[in-house]
């Protein structure tokens, strides 16, 4: 049988205690890259324990910017899966929700309430 297609989403979420600098606008260099790797140890065990963790593939930091408060960064993420499984927005966004304490903690770092978007 053929391989499952892939699909991507977006995922978007503001850290309210990761200060932004101009050095995370520019993927290449050494801060893009270690809070880039430090997002990843947060975010993939989420997608691998929600409704899509058998076709969850990883997700790639588009880019950080200035979060609405000085202290804020917000992280828009592209996200992919196979489409061996039915993603449901909504359910994604409920199960990373009650993950994240209601969208309130990723691991060391405190998320701004109404900042989390699955494909929104």
């Amino acid at each position: 049988p053929p391989s499952p297609a892939v699909r991507n989403f977006t995922l978007n979420f503001t850290v309210t205690n990761l200060q932004f600098t101009a050095d995370l606008t520019m993927p290449n260099s050494k801060k893009f890259k270690s809070t880039e790797r430090v997002m990843h140890h947060y975010i993939d065990p989420l997608f691998k324990n929600s409704s899509i963790g058998s076709a969850y593939m990883g997700c790639k930091v588009m880019r950080f910017r200035s979060g609405r408060h000085r202290d804020d960064t917000s992280i828009d993420a592209v996200c992919s899966y196979k489409t061996n499984v039915r993603f449901d927005r909504e359910k994604v966004y409920h199960e990373l929700s009650t993950m994240t304490n209601g969208v309130t903690k990723l691991g060391h770092y405190s998320l701004e309430k109404n900042s989390l978007y699955v494909n929104g």
